[in-house]
């Protein structure tokens, strides 16, 4: 399984290994999910959610996203609009 920090950041998949934005996981990297949404960071915020298993910080991102945008977004959808789904991939490549 990857790292907190290795899933946050993960820009894409090539075959079984993440591809992860190295420099923004330099710059971010240890941020809690309500310090990456404060960065402006929504789709981080969402992996570093989504990889707690938190449905309290799942929906803290879906109530900053619905005040940013004005969009009533159902929390099923919110893993189709960022892009992000649970996975076992067991390597990483930085970018």
């Amino acid at each position: 399984m990857l790292s907190r920090d290795d899933f946050v950041f993960t820009i894409g998949y090539d075959g079984p290994v993440a591809v992860i934005d190295g420099q923004a996981k330099r710059r971010c990297s240890g941020l809690s999910t309500q310090a990456l949404l404060d960065k402006g960071l929504f789709r981080a915020a969402y992996s570093s959610a989504v990889y707690s298993k938190n449905q309290d910080e799942i929906q803290l991102v879906a109530d900053a996203y619905k005040r940013l945008t004005g969009t009533d977004i159902k929390l099923a959808a919110m893993d189709r609009l960022f892009g992000v789904f649970p996975t076992d991939v067991q390597r990483s490549m930085v970018l």
